[in-house]
């Protein structure tokens, strides 16, 4: 007797895997602590389970899953993060702003020491944003600062009325992220299905709406230019670039690739307004020594912190086996030379199309994600968006092995195990380098 595949894709199954995931989410934002591995796992894994069988289901209208992605975040909005402590710096950073004083001239430290009742809720916030945030200046952009203002504006006694704000803020950016990437992939003429790979994709939602990540609002500024440049709009482009730029560093990596799809006369025009625009974001907070603040505290990501590395690990245990020397303070120069070199490679190709610029971007970023001395797992998020546009589906399984690097938390400290790395990064250089040469040989095929 043969296996029924059509269990998978009957209408019980449908209505199973939609409640058990709203159960599911519902558990994960008010019932779970970081270092409860086991039911962190289990959770994730049945989550991804039904994220499949419900993008597999082709009588599913995409009005429905619009629906599902909004009324999954929905879950979380009462909920305070219980992943990461970047929203306890968020709300002292906008509670700052409001109180006239600069994020990136004064550390929490500086602060609590000569002014420890400046704002509501201090003392509790710097506790919990943990002593790594404490003791550096705000690495966040302008743009980013706006929403933490906001919700300082509107809830300025309660963490859980500011958490909401954000989330609000939020969940409108991934609507809107899903308005113009379906307005995308209908001019790349790709199915616009696709755009639900990424809104319903359990990191997604949990790190973005569940975690107050902001590369959501990133992301929707981002998508937004790629729209406008397609759309031969590039004065738009240039702006909604500043925007995603303001919002994280991130897509800067992507500047020099919009080389060959522009040309040189609109690219500089293109490139001189994204700078400007970026420039005058930062204008209300460009005073003292704002410059060599914030300069220094974007390189302590690449000269100080590690956490759920692939290629730096083993290149930094290579060379301090063989000379007792640490790698670290070298990342920075060695990230910027490969991506320098790996970002020449791709301008070499000198495709205009859209449909190739978007796979180029996505190899710049992976590459960076690779090669960095850190990945938290809401990094992975941007190379999840820029994959619904290609074939390439790395992302998606990496966006699951992603889980394991929450292991490496436990109660009161944060260590790592190289198996488990090995089992979060094996998964997806087999599948990349898989459909890597997958398409070479389709390539190859189609010129013969």
């Amino acid at each position: 007797m043969g296996f029924n595949r059509s269990i998978f894709t009957s209408k019980y199954t449908l209505f199973f895997s939609r409640g058990l995931s709203l159960v599911l989410y519902a558990i994960w934002a008010y019932d779970l602590v970081r270092f409860e591995h086991f039911k962190l796992f289990s959770l994730y894994s049945i989550l991804f389970v039904c994220y499949y069988l419900i993008l597999n289901q082709t009588q599913l209208k995409e009005q429905q899953l619009t629906y599902l992605s909004l009324i999954l975040r929905l879950v979380f909005i009462g909920a305070i993060p219980n992943l990461s402590q970047d929203f306890y710096r968020f709300i002292w950073d906008g509670r700052l702003v409001l109180s006239a004083l600069n994020p990136y001239l004064t550390t929490p430290n500086e602060l609590m020491g000569y002014q420890p009742d400046l704002f509501p809720q201090m003392k509790l916030l710097y506790e919990d944003m943990g002593s790594l945030s404490a003791e550096h200046f705000s690495n966040y952009p302008p743009l980013h600062q706006l929403p933490f203002l906001i919700a300082a504006t509107l809830s300025k006694h309660s963490i859980l009325g500011s958490v909401i704000v954000l989330r609000i803020i939020l969940i409108g950016a991934d609507l809107g992220l899903l308005f113009f990437g379906k307005k995308l992939l209908k001019k790349l003429q790709l199915p616009t299905r696709n755009i639900y790979w990424f809104m319903l994709n359990p990191l997604v939602i949990i790190e973005l709406t569940g975690n107050l990540h902001f590369e959501g609002l990133m992301l929707f500024f981002f998508v937004m230019a790629l729209y406008f440049i397609h759309a031969k709009k590039w004065h738009l482009a240039a702006f909604t670039m500043a925007f995603s730029i303001a919002v994280k560093l991130v897509p800067l990596l992507s500047l020099p690739l919009f080389l060959n799809k522009l040309g040189w006369k609109k690219s500089i025009r293109f490139y001189l307004t994204t700078g400007v625009v970026f420039i005058l974001l930062f204008a209300p907070f460009l005073s003292g020594n704002f410059f060599e603040n914030y300069s220094t505290t974007i390189g302590l990501w690449f000269s100080n912190f590690e956490f759920n590395a692939s290629f730096y690990y083993l290149l930094d245990w290579g060379l301090e086996t063989t000379t007792n020397l640490r790698l670290i303070h070298s990342m920075g120069i060695i990230v910027m030379s490969f991506i320098g070199l790996l970002t020449i490679y791709q301008l070499i190709q000198n495709k205009t199309k859209t449909t190739a610029l978007i796979p180029a971007i996505l190899w710049i970023l992976t590459g960076y994600f690779l090669i960095s001395t850190t990945v938290h797992p809401w990094y992975i998020v941007s190379l999840l968006l820029l994959s619904i546009f290609t074939p390439y589906t790395f992302a998606r399984v990496w966006s699951y092995t992603l889980i394991f690097s929450y292991f490496a938390y436990n109660q009161f400290s944060v260590d790592e195990n190289g198996y488990l790395l090995c089992l979060e990064y094996v998964p997806v250089l087999g599948v990349l380098g898989w459909e890597l040469f997958n398409q070479s040989k389709a390539r190859k095929l189609k010129h013969h």
